[in-house]
């Protein structure tokens, strides 16, 4: 019987794994299938407090993972595939093999959507972002391209206009799904260009190991073109790897797990943390925070079942 097991091994899990360690409960950390999360698909991370030269994103996630261990947690690699939270103890398939938990901390994280195009996964943390916020500051000066038609893609292409010389916002459709408030601030902006209706059919160079350019498809015409650039950010949206929860805890429409105030869940005694949760913010840094709340939470829950 454990305690508490935390799904997810990103920042939001270890960081729910350090607190919940210190607080003598022996957490049982899930890796997942991305072990490390979305930090471990990332280079230099310049925003994480405490890291004044940075720090790469695999190596902030081991220490991390270090710390937790150094206070009792244990990890565990493999993928929850199977849960059962109408009943206590809650049960946990990992891999098929069934556990018992007291509590549980959710942090599975969310993936970001990609194109799906082999030189772009070669090139992620190279060139190939999801995450504007996280990456920008290394395009002073630079040329990218933003791929996407809603919000999200017409905020990031607003933001790299801070440090970027030139934005290209790539469309697969003449129509965009963003609003019209955020459609016109990204078409008044100067520094952003549009070419629709368009896609992205390769990504170079996979050779020299960095991003120096795309190749671009009229999707009506069938026209193809090079277009060079320094950068290319995904912005197609992000997939919340909560599929095996469906119908064991209240999801939204877009299968984010909905908030029952703090780090609840709609069932007692399951928690929430980071992007599995969070649309809106996606950093290391909140996700820790988040990290943080569900730790607390859990910790205040188990001593009300006082046994």
């Amino acid at each position: 019987m454990r305690n508490v097991i935390i799904i997810g091994s990103g920042c939001a899990g270890n960081t729910a794994a350090i607190y919940t360690a210190r607080a003598n409960l022996g957490p049982l950390v899930v890796s997942g299938h991305e072990p490390g999360g979305q930090l471990s698909l990332t280079t230099l991370v310049e925003n994480y407090p405490g890291f004044p030269d940075g720090i790469d994103g695999p190596v902030l996630v081991e220490n991390m993972k270090k710390q937790a261990e150094k206070f009792g947690a244990q990890y565990l690699q493999g993928t929850v595939n199977q849960v059962d939270f109408t009943q206590r103890p809650f049960q946990v398939a990992v891999d098929g093999e069934w556990m018992e938990t007291r509590s549980v901390i959710i942090a599975s994280g969310a993936s970001a959507r990609w194109l799906g195009l082999e030189s772009e996964q070669k090139l992620i943390g190279h060139g190939v972002s999801s995450c504007a916020t996280c990456d920008g500051f290394f395009y002073r000066g630079k040329k990218v391209i933003v791929v996407g038609g809603g919000d999200s893609a017409m905020e990031e292409a607003i933001f790299l206009t801070r440090f970027a010389s030139e934005v290209t916002i790539v469309h697969r459709r003449n129509e965009f799904r963003a609003s019209r408030i955020m459609l016109d601030r990204a078409k008044a902006n100067p520094k952003i260009r549009f070419v629709t209706p368009a896609v992205v059919d390769e990504v170079y160079d996979v050779n020299q190991g960095v991003v120096t350019g795309v190749r671009l498809r009229n999707v009506h015409t069938g026209e193809t073109w090079d277009h060079e650039i320094d950068g290319l950010f995904v912005a197609i949206g992000h997939i919340p790897n909560t599929a095996v929860f469906k119908g064991q805890i209240e999801l939204d429409e877009a299968g984010y797990i909905v908030s029952h105030g703090g780090a609840r869940t709609s069932v007692e005694g399951i928690f929430h943390a980071g992007d599995v949760q969070d649309k809106v913010y996606r950093q290391a840094v909140t996700a820790a925070g988040a990290g943080c709340m569900a730790a607390i939470e859990c910790e205040r829950y188990l001593e009300s079942l006082g046994d």
